[in-house]
């Protein structure tokens, strides 16, 4: 019995030694003016992380925030899963971050997701291929031609959808909306469409995608490795589909100038690159980011969708407002018997609010992780080098300086906001070279599935709840009872 005390102090001795070197050394670096922000490196090895992760299973997942910025500021520093991080909630810091105007920050992400997206990933890349990559994506997405395509594309997949539903079953929204979600991206991806492909590609991609926050044990019967399974297969399909696209680009001596880019496979693929061979995208990179890409479609926009018809529900004047200025719209087109246009969809002010509004509360990514790859000073805040920075985005969007009544929702503040772009406290999208290049192919997407939702059907809402941890979800789906709309 003594010899197993004797361990455990051994042990312990060991641990706080380890803790004491690890986190005590970087308390009261500084650099010129700047200082480590205040906070608590909690326990050894554990740190705060046990903390954290109750916060996001509550019903009120800013508690760890408030708390220490209650004790610490705005800025502050803890440990959480196995890392030392500055948490960032001010605003002014986060655009600092996510600008990274000298390049001080890289990404930082949990084992498990770098594990699954690979060292080819857009997330993990930097300076020349991310800026490659990233501006050829944009480009094509912002392109008129595609613009005028995927607005038919879209339409077409919302009305398939909603014309399923009936009256005599409950509707789950979080489920249906991916069935709109999916297919949509997989075709501006990779022009496939329904069929046999894309019924496999939803079906891996949705064992994938349950990996991407799991313990990073990868073994036969993890949740890891049937993550990384499922995505090998989905890699060997795409690259399939990359090879074929390849092989008659150049039979036909594709041109970059003369033949229309119709996805972003093509975009990626006409890609000439330079001499440096490290700046040309393989097959096996393209086909891999491919499938990283597909993750709005799955995850994302569809819980963006459903917190949209979550936060209506409960708001039944900007509910009517909505329809009213949808019906309009409606009407306008059945008299004109014109077809609706990119600019019909995005121009209805009062549906961007309910989008902006949807985006500011849902806060579906809740924060943007970086690690600094300098010692940096921001603010009078030092950085230390090598440590994580959390640019906490849902503390800056529920924060009474930033918002008035936050936790309200209420899309008439955006009239008095004005433009969303610019504004330090919004930054749903993230920012700077990082910018989501499908910020307007979102909003377009959530504004059409708005427009016929709210001029086909009313509906009843169950009682739900929202989870926080580890992604934003309702907890039943978000059932709904929905009854046609007569005209």
């Amino acid at each position: 019995m003594e010899w197993m005390i004797e361990v455990c102090v051994v042990i312990g001795m060991l641990l706080m030694s380890w803790w004491i070197l690890l986190y005590g050394k970087n308390d009261e670096k500084t650099v010129g003016k700047g200082k480590v922000p205040k906070g608590n490196s909690g326990w050894p090895l554990l740190g705060e992380t046990l903390d954290f992760i109750a916060s996001g299973y509550s019903s009120t997942p800013l508690t760890f925030f408030e708390k220490r910025k209650s004790l610490y500021g705005n800025v502050f520093k803890t440990c959480i899963l196995g890392s030392n991080v500055i948490i960032s909630t001010d605003p002014d810091v986060n655009k600092v971050v996510l600008q990274n105007h000298q390049a001080n920050f890289v990404p930082a992400y949990p084992k498990s997701i770098r594990e699954l997206m690979g060292e080819q990933s857009i997330l993990k890349m930097n300076g020349t291929m991310h800026k490659k990559v990233h501006t050829l994506i944009a480009g094509f997405l912002r392109s008129p031609q595609l613009k005028a395509r995927i607005t038919r594309d879209i339409e077409h997949t919302v009305k398939q959808c909603l014309a399923s539903w009936t009256s005599h079953q409950p509707i789950y929204v979080q489920d249906q909306v991916k069935k709109i979600t999916f297919p949509v991206l997989v075709k501006v991806l990779m022009s496939v469409g329904p069929g046999e492909e894309l019924d496999f590609l939803y079906r891996e991609f949705a064992e994938f995608i349950k990996g991407l926050i799991c313990l990073p044990l990868k073994f036969p019967g993890t949740r890891l490795y049937k993550s990384l399974k499922s995505k090998d297969r989905m890699v060997k399909m795409v690259r399939k589909i990359v090879e074929e696209r390849k092989k008659v680009m150049i039979d036909n001596d594709a041109d970059d100038e003369g033949d229309a880019v119709n996805d972003v496979l093509d975009a990626l693929l006409r890609d000439k690159g330079d001499s440096s061979s490290s700046a040309r995208l393989s097959p096996e990179m393209i086909s891999q980011n491919i499938i990283e890409m597909m993750i709005p479609g799955e995850e994302t926009l569809p819980t963006a969708m459903t917190m949209a018809l979550k936060f209506l529900s409960d708001s039944p004047l900007a509910l009517s407002k909505l329809q009213e200025e949808n019906m309009e719209l409606k009407r306008l087109k059945t008299n004109c018997s014109e077809d609706y246009a990119w600019t019909d969809y995005m121009s209805l002010p009062f549906t961007q609010n309910v989008i902006s509004e949807t985006l500011r509360m849902a806060n579906i990514v809740n924060g943007i992780w970086r690690k600094s790859v300098n010692d940096i000073e921001i603010k009078g805040y030092l950085i230390p080098k090598h440590w994580c920075v959390m640019a906490s985005l849902t503390s800056v969007h529920m924060d009474e300086k930033n918002y008035e009544n936050p936790f309200k929702f209420d899309p008439c503040r955006w009239e008095k906001i004005g433009a969303v772009a610019g504004c330090n406290s919004f930054a749903p999208f993230g920012g700077g070279n990082r910018l989501c290049p499908g910020l307007e192919l979102s909003r377009l997407e959530l504004s059409i599935f708005l427009h016929h939702l709210v001029t086909t059907y009313r509906w009843v809402a169950e009682r739900d709840e929202i989870i926080y941890f580890p992604t934003v979800k309702m907890k039943k789906k978000l059932p709904i009872s929905v009854q046609a709309i007569s005209t």
